[in-house]
């Protein structure tokens, strides 16, 4: 005897479609999504002076992942208010290696070349490790970065141990800084104690990256 196989109808038949299309739409983007309490994402990318950095590079150490575009008025207003350079020269002078990334496409909102981002980080007083360039927008895809900022802390033994936004705060407003919790200020100051970090993930607000 021939059996022949039944395939779903009705709502069922409608619900199995749906989920699949979801599956193949989502699942992409869904699976490169850096993880908090995975490994981070390996990387390289050059900066605005030539030079290749990889996240291997910086094995044992604290590494802090600034996504910046410095056309975005949330990104204006940690600048202008001194806030990210701030942090950065505090997290750089204990060891930090703090990398800004930007990801904005050729054409696009935020994208310069090497010199004008070189002009760009000395005009703000930034204190970065280095600027990393990744006009394809790859590592940035791939850590699932959306906003900027959108920050991302991943401690000495390669483990993501925060991702999300800079602080509670999300505004433009220079002045609402001063009374922010900075968020990835608290997570450093754990991870350099040894303790987990307490607030390890929070929805990143922001510019969309524009990749």
């Amino acid at each position: 005897m021939t059996h022949r196989r039944t395939r779903p109808s009705g709502p069922i038949a409608v619900l199995a479609i749906v989920i699949a299309a979801l599956a193949t739409s989502t699942g992409g983007a869904a699976a490169t999504d850096a993880v908090v309490g995975q490994s981070a994402p390996a990387f390289s990318l050059p900066d605005s002076k030539g030079t290749t950095h990889a996240l291997s590079d910086y094995a044992g150490k604290i590494v802090v992942l600034e996504w910046v575009n410095h056309d975005c008025p949330f990104v204006k207003k940690h600048y202008e208010s001194g806030n990210m350079q701030k942090l950065q020269k505090q997290a750089t002078a204990e060891g930090v290696v703090w990398l800004s990334v930007n990801s904005s496409a050729p054409g696009k909102q935020g994208n310069y070349p090497p010199d004008v981002w070189q002009k760009l980080t000395a005009d703000k007083g930034a204190a970065p490790t280095a600027v990393l360039l990744d006009p394809d927008g790859k590592v940035g895809k791939e850590y699932g970065a959306k906003t900027t900022p959108h920050m991302y802390v991943i401690d000495g033994k390669g483990t993501l141990v925060y991702a999300g936004a800079i602080d509670d705060t999300p505004s433009t407003n220079v002045y609402d800084v001063k009374t922010a919790k900075n968020l990835v200020a608290a997570a450093l100051v754990e991870v350099e104690a040894g303790k987990p970090v307490s607030v390890a993930s929070t929805t990143p607000y922001g510019c969309s990256v524009k990749y």
